[in-house]
């Protein structure tokens, strides 16, 4: 395990500040507060009906039950800042998205084996997400999503959202007609997932995109295409989770053609990343379509990357693949992007089994090359020429592999090999000794 494996929590200080927190209440059929309010989907006609017959006095969680989802969409439409929004222990069922627009909201269940939202009833054109949220300084604790048509969760385009002891979940096989996201907060600066599992998402169990300043801990994915997916974010602690039976256990991405672009500064450690060997189940065209399945730690076009103390094995295809975005030969047009991987430091992990039944597009490049098992960390060599002094990459650009027991490697050469020409294929690890000139830091979280 690397020094500073057990540095203190990033995150501990991370809670939204609010002052005068109150549960919702119910009032005699009308929304206590004086707020104008915004009416979201099939939200309005069921809160208008409402207005038709008043309800009795209500306070405190709202139960399972006929008029649950009424007292829901009430709740969330009718949600001041410090809300908090309750639910019972039990098993709810929605027809529709239930939508927040207002800061400083928490919602909380009874636990995520006790209070389940389940969307399995959800209508098309319902929205599709389970619960959607755009505003700052949200909280959702203790509670379980299932079945939603589209995402579990999604935050987007806000500040500091915490997500703690969730499940998101699609109940049966898993299968490509399952919801794309789990948890997916996406152009949030400021996000906590902890303490959450998230099982049979057809892209990404918990993926955090184009975001800032992240810290995602002790959470469990299984059963998803991608377990856990950082893309196009800068500054993110990714930590203590368990990833394992999905396609690709974790996986940190740049992508082209997004509004927020080039991710970098990323720590990943003390993760388990064992057995991602899941059939990839991804919607025909999604990136995520293309993961071999038993793929560990997938590194794609993000820069200055620290990689410790984590536990990959019996990833099939490869335990830790380092790739350009070139390799996958898809076209962009794109000219700020960058899809070089760059600055990426691999050391002190503990490797076992792998490689050996690998899959996809890089089973064909690379056993072509260098034949089966895979090393259990494969880099493909691409990297940007215009970078190269005297046939070298500065250091802030170098791949550095070090101290990984008997671990084995190989840079394939591929920018050669696909432009026709005969690769230098080099397994030598003391070309790659080495640590980062300035590793990425720390990511402090804090209240609004």
């Amino acid at each position: 395990m690397a020094a500073g494996a057990a540095a203190a929590d990033p995150a501990t200080t991370h809670e939204v500040a609010m002052t005068s927190i109150r549960p919702f209440s119910l009032r005699r059929g009308r929304l206590e507060g004086s707020r104008s309010m915004r009416w979201r989907g099939a939200g309005l006609v069921l809160v208008l009906a409402a207005g038709c017959a008043p309800s009795e006095e209500a306070a405190g969680p709202i139960q399972p039950g006929p008029d649950a989802q009424r007292q829901a969409l009430e709740a969330f439409v009718g949600a001041e800042a410090g809300d908090v929004i309750e639910f019972a222990a039990g098993r709810f069922s929605f027809d529709t998205t239930l939508s927040l627009d207002v800061p400083g909201v928490t919602v909380r269940g009874a636990g995520m084996e006790q209070t389940i939202l389940d969307f399995s009833n959800q209508a098309a054109g319902s929205g599709g997400e389970g619960i959607l949220v755009t505003a700052d300084d949200f909280t959702v604790e203790d509670l379980a999503v299932f079945n939603s048509r589209s995402d579990g969760i999604k935050v987007e385009g806000t500040s500091n959202a915490s997500f703690r002891r969730v499940f998101v979940n699609w109940e049966g096989e898993p299968s490509t007609e399952n919801g794309a996201y789990g948890l997916y907060p996406v152009q949030v600066d400021g996000v906590l997932i902890e303490d959450s599992k998230v099982r049979g998402s057809s892209d990404a169990g918990i993926y955090v995109g184009q975001s800032s300043r992240i810290v995602v801990r002790r959470n469990e994915t299984w059963e998803n295409v991608a377990g856990i997916e950082i893309e196009n974010s800068t500054a993110a602690d990714v930590y203590e989770n368990h990833a394992h039976h999905n396609t690709g256990g974790l996986l940190v991405f740049s992508l082209p053609e997004l509004p927020v672009k080039n991710g970098r500064d990323i720590r990943v450690w003390n993760n388990r990343v064992v057995e991602n060997n899941h059939p990839n189940f991804g919607k025909p065209g999604a990136i995520v379509s293309e993961i071999p399945a038993g793929s560990g730690l997938i590194l794609m076009a993000s820069d200055n990357v620290d990689v410790y103390g984590n536990e990959f094995r019996d990833n099939q295809t490869a335990n830790v693949s380092i790739v350009s975005y070139l390799a996958t030969g898809r076209p962009y047009e794109d000219p700020a992007y960058d899809p070089f991987s760059e600055g990426i430091s691999i050391h002190h992990n503990t490797f076992a089994g792998g490689g050996a039944q690998p899959e996809g597009s890089l089973a064909e490049l690379a056993v072509p090359l260098i034949g089966a098992p895979l090393p259990d960390i494969v880099f493909d060599g691409i990297v940007n020429p215009e970078r190269l002094q005297d046939g070298q990459l500065p250091a802030e650009a170098r791949i550095y592999v070090e101290n990984n027991g008997d671990a084995d490697f190989v840079n394939l050469d591929l920018g050669v090999a696909m432009a026709g020409g005969q690769p230098n294929i080099d397994r030598d690890l003391s070309r790659y000794a080495g640590s980062l000139p300035q590793p990425p830091g720390e990511v402090a979280l804090g209240g609004p």
